[in-house]
């Protein structure tokens, strides 16, 4: 992360980025500059950096109360509206803190203080007197994002509410003081842009976004009736399949099912990395499911597919392309197809922030695999990657042993503490039994697992059992506790 933020200082300002010299407190253009990014492209906002680029750092003393500050303010609606939920970290570099802000691009229209701003190059544009500015970019954001289209005859019975309280959980446990620790559900959802209003025809009601995030299966093959992600083994029946799923149901659900059944069917060879492990399978993964989920372009009849072959896996996704070619470490740019689905994998840790995600992809890749993973930004967005992966020997190993063999290599295998921790808790947000976070995890020893991983949890009072009082009954579960 550090190298990044400073990569992103060294090119200086520009359209989507913007320095800010604030010494004890935020400079009142900042959230002029916010409400410009949140309309045009998106951006990040540094605080503590001049305007050439040096680096003078903000009073120690004052952190806490800005960054408290601002999250008060952009949830309260006061000075950006429609509000909106952003973060406010803080990091060091050359010994001296700053803080920024990583902004993506709304999909809807916001205003500052009751006027409404641009990005063009590195200034904000004030275009509230220009109403042919303004209702072109109505026009763009309505043609741009079906995400956003609104189904007023959905009710709230219609949606999940476990799937909220999930959602709830997932985030509190990413920042213990997240706002939505204290909010009802509709609040969270009016919040996210999820419940929304058309300020140009008054229609108003739960969007798109809402019914693929928390919709009953029902709700969304109503409302998307060729929604589908297909997830294919093809390594040893090359005429149909070895594996399959067929997955119609909600994003986050479908998330974690892909991710298990990664999980199941790709090895997780030992990667070492500043002396902790760090795994390659869920490091690549995590991020390339979570890019297609949040990317699509749902209006799209085409299926999103992901396909494991006996030398290469590739995806395939409906998309809006935005670069229009191959994608590399040099034109790489964070652009959200669906800004209100990534902002809500983003804080259930689910997404990384400025472009990280795809630039980890090509990372690892090549120790995952040695081998470039090419990654197109076309109508179809699509990522191809070669490997050798498959005892291409023995066509008749199972499924089934391959996933045993996989187990035992990682059971064996010296793993990241905080990195199974994270794992272990963000996948009890619901409960889970003791095989399924083995399944999930990759650990075949019960009994390893529990006296390494899960008993220090529940000591630490950070899991809890679902039947306490009987430890060792067939249908104990644990779920992850979140603090008061």
């Amino acid at each position: 992360m550090t190298e990044q933020i400073a990569r992103l200082i060294k090119k200086g300002e520009n359209q989507k980025v913007e320095f800010k010299e604030a010494k004890f407190d935020f400079p009142k253009s900042t959230y002029e500059t916010i409400c410009a990014f949140l309309n045009t492209d998106g951006g990040t906002v540094f605080l503590g950096v001049k305007d050439d680029g040096t680096i003078t750092g903000i009073d120690k003393n004052k952190i806490n109360k800005m960054k408290t500050d601002f999250i008060n303010i952009m949830n309260s609606g006061a000075k950006i509206s429609p509000a909106i939920h952003l973060d406010i970290k803080d990091i060091e570099i050359n010994n001296k803190t700053i803080l920024f802000i990583n902004v993506f691009q709304s999909s809807q229209v916001h205003r500052c203080n009751g006027k409404t701003f641009i990005r063009q190059n590195e200034s904000d544009i004030d275009i509230s007197n220009n109403n042919r500015a303004i209702s072109q970019l109505f026009s763009t954001k309505d043609s741009s994002y079906s995400e956003n289209k609104i189904f007023p005859a959905v009710r709230y019975d219609q949606l999940r509410e476990d799937l909220i309280e999930r959602g709830r959980n997932l985030a509190v446990i990413q920042n213990a003081n997240h706002p939505w620790k204290e909010m009802d559900n509709l609040t969270i959802l009016k919040r996210s842009s999820l419940y929304m209003e058309n300020p140009m025809t008054g229609e108003k009601g739960f969007t798109l976004a809402s019914i693929l995030l928390f919709g009953t299966d029902e709700l969304i093959a109503a409302a998307v009736p060729a929604f589908r992600i297909d997830v294919i083994k093809r390594v040893y029946d090359k005429k149909r399949y070895d594996d399959r799923l067929d997955l119609r149901t909600n994003l986050i659900e479908s998330y974690d099912k892909i991710l298990e059944f990664v999980a199941k069917h790709l090895p997780d060879p030992f990667y070492e990395e500043f002396g902790h492990r760090i795994s390659l399978r869920e490091t690549i993964f995590r991020e390339l499911v979570a890019n297609i989920i949040v990317h699509k372009e749902y209006a799209n009849a085409e299926p999103t597919k992901l396909v494991i072959e006996a030398d290469k896996i590739y995806t395939e996704n409906s998309n809006k392309p935005y670069i229009n070619g191959i994608i590399n470490l040099d034109n790489l740019v964070t652009h959200p197809k669906n800004p209100n689905i990534t902002r809500f994998f983003k804080e259930i840790g689910r997404v990384e922030e400025l472009g990280s995600g795809i630039e980890k992809i090509i990372q690892y890749c090549k120790s995952y695999t040695h081998t470039q993973p090419i990654i197109k930004d076309e109508n179809i967005f699509s990522f191809y990657l070669e490997h050798n992966l498959f005892p291409l020997s023995n066509p008749k190993e199972t499924t089934d042993q391959v996933s045993d063999q996989v187990s035992d290599q990682v059971s064996d295998q010296v793993s990241d503490q905080v990195f199974l921790e994270k794992t272990i808790l963000e996948f009890c947000s619901e409960a889970k039994s003791l095989s399924e976070i083995l399944k999930r995890t990759g650990y075949l020893n019960k009994n390893y697992f529990r006296k390494k991983f899960l008993w220090p949890l529940i000591a630490q009072g950070r899991i809890a059992m679902t039947n306490p009082d009987s430890p060792n009954s067939p249908t104990q579960k644990y779920v992850t506790r979140i603090n008061p």
